[in-house]
């Protein structure tokens, strides 16, 4: 086992996929998603600095009591954490959400990110009353894309000079899945794993 994976290895699988499992996410996972955050690819393809350790902890915290929000660690079957995937501004009346994921650099480019997004639009729309799950990325995330339209996400538009990353401008595509689009997915749900 991964000298990693030991202080995960015990935590309880809430969800699973293919190969991953997620686990709520906690307060103590600050650290390791602020590793996560202040790689420069991750820094670029989501927008997001990693700021503070202190800051990334108490807005943990605050996820974690947030009603509008889900988050878990993706972690691999030996309990090593892969990535942070959430389902973000929840809103249950509308049936909608945006999906996030974020994954470990050692763990990019394997096939994680597309089994965690089949098995996070498994729970948005076989556990929850959700319609809708949105996602958005820059337009030259080609990486992402390619795994969100793996997933079954249409790309419904672009947000033109929507974000800045070292002084320059980027579109950002907007994408979309919508409950009748997974029903129609031909893949086994997370609950046949």
């Amino acid at each position: 086992m991964d000298e990693d994976a030991k202080p995960y290895a015990a935590r309880e699988r809430f969800w699973r996929g293919r190969d991953i499992a997620f686990t709520p996410l906690e307060p103590d996972d600050a650290e390791l998603i602020h590793h996560w955050r202040a790689d420069p690819v991750a820094a670029h393809e989501i927008g997001v600095w990693p700021g503070a350790l202190h800051q990334l902890r108490e807005r943990l915290e605050a996820y974690v009591e947030d009603r509008d929000r889900d988050d878990y660690l993706v972690l691999l079957a030996d309990g090593t954490p892969a990535g942070h995937i959430a389902l973000m501004e929840e809103d249950l009346v509308d049936g909608t959400a945006e999906a996030y994921l974020l994954l470990a650099p050692e763990h990019r480019r394997r096939g994680i990110g597309a089994d965690a997004l089949a098995a996070l639009t498994d729970l948005a729309f076989g556990e929850l009353p959700l319609h809708r799950v949105e996602a958005v990325t820059h337009t030259g995330n080609t990486a992402a894309l390619a795994t969100l339209r793996g997933a079954g996400f249409v790309q419904e538009g672009v947000r033109r000079s929507a974000c800045l990353h070292r002084g320059r401008r980027y579109d950002c595509a907007i994408l979309g899945l919508l409950r009748t689009e997974w029903e129609a997915l031909d893949r086994p749900r997370s609950w046949d794993h």
